[in-house]
């Protein structure tokens, strides 16, 4: 499932961005190292880190711990999420993209879309700034990941 999705440039991120970014794929490789799946996210503010999370389904037993998810529950209770960024190893699924749009966080940060299309349109119908960062670490951990383990992969994407 691999697609190149026609995308306009990312705009410049800035440092705070970068570090953000960083903070999911530390969580990404710290999620592969336990066993799991290596996916990462992590959630901003103003550019303050709130929190970070892997995908856990493997770890927990939990079906829907997936990166953004726990990358949510690890920030907690929100007033609102209308001034916050995810940032993401992998594009979103169709029930993190539902989470993303339910909280109306306005901007998501994609590392990749190689390996894993995602929903990036029905965010970006919904009015979520999507940008994309096509980062080349998140598409060969991933492909390798998903060439290593591809039964977890399939079980992760209910395939």
């Amino acid at each position: 499932m691999t697609h190149e999705q026609p995308h306009s440039h990312a705009p410049e991120l800035d440092s705070a961005d970068l570090a953000a970014f960083e903070a999911a794929f530390e969580a990404a490789q710290k999620g592969l190292a336990e066993g799991g799946i290596p996916i990462g996210a992590a959630l901003a503010r103003d550019g303050v880190l709130i929190a970070s999370g892997h995908n856990e389904r493997v770890q927990n037993a939990d079906p829907i711990a997936h990166g953004e998810m726990s990358a949510l529950r690890a920030a907690g209770r929100q007033r609102s999420y209308r001034d916050t960024t995810l940032y993401t190893t992998l594009a979103p699924c169709a029930m993190c993209a539902g989470t993303i749009i339910q909280f109306k966080i306005p901007r998501v940060v994609v590392g990749e879309v190689h390996t894993f299309d995602g929903e990036l349109e029905l965010l970006r119908s919904r009015g979520v700034e999507v940008v994309l960062l096509d980062d080349q670490r998140c598409v060969d951990m991933m492909r390798t990941f998903q060439a290593e383990r591809p039964e977890l992969w399939a079980e992760d994407i209910a395939e």
